[in-house]
């Protein structure tokens, strides 16, 4: 007989995963950084960039780009520079940035504040392309498309009705969802203070789905088997 299923057993785990990890963020973006510069080194990929909080960050500081979590390399006139390997380059839009480029960035939760948005990790899991924009009188609704795979859907990799989502390292909450797509609502703030100003049909974004339908899915599984 399989054992009953209990919610309790999901939040024990992930309260013991959340008491373990290093950096965690919250998907509240701080502001747009601005890529100044784009290096190719192998299969690396340096990127330099300057924001306004540039003189707080330090050596081996996590910070999330886009929704990926990169650890700061240098800091040198006024900018600060990350590497991405090949693995993050093939997952997410990292590759496609250019000099000039808007970038959301946010520092990693300190465990003692406030969690505004949701349980990110700067994991980004795929990515998806915009089919379109439409206004809503003030605000905006943006429809995403990502390639959808059953066997990653049991693994909790989807989209649910007011679940949570990460979308370039925003933190957002799911409406209208399909087996493959979802839309998502920006109001004005959001628009104006993140790279969302910048998506337009057939933009790519980095996707990161939430952690805790992922341990609902394990959990589930581990449970029936």
């Amino acid at each position: 007989m399989n054992k009953p299923f209990l919610f309790l057993d999901i939040f024990s785990i992930f309260a013991g995963y959340i008491s373990n990890v290093n950096n965690m963020f919250s998907g509240i973006v701080e502001e747009c950084a601005t890529v100044v510069g784009v290096v190719k080194e192998q299969e690396n990929l340096h990127l330099t960039l300057k924001c306004s909080f540039v003189d707080e960050l330090k050596i081996d500081q996590s910070v999330s780009h886009n929704g990926v979590c990169l650890t700061v390399v240098s800091l040198q006139d006024g900018t600060y520079t990350v590497t991405a390997m090949k693995e993050t380059i093939e997952r997410s839009n990292l590759g496609l940035l250019n000099v000039g480029d808007a970038v959301n960035v946010e520092r990693s939760m300190m465990m003692n504040g406030r969690l505004d948005g949701h349980i990110v990790q700067g994991h980004v899991d795929q990515t998806a392309t915009c089919l379109k924009v439409e206004d809503a009188e003030g605000s905006w609704y943006y429809t995403f498309h990502y390639a959808f795979d059953k066997e990653m859907a049991r693994r909790g990799y989807f989209t649910v009705d007011k679940g949570s989502v990460t979308v370039n390292g925003v933190s957002l909450t799911v409406c209208n969802p399909t087996e493959d797509s979802f839309q998502v609502a920006i109001i004005p703030y959001t628009h104006e203070h993140t790279n969302f100003h910048d998506i337009v049909a057939g933009s790519v974004v980095n996707l990161e789905f939430d952690i805790i339908g992922k341990y609902m899915a394990r959990m589930v599984a581990l449970t029936n088997a």
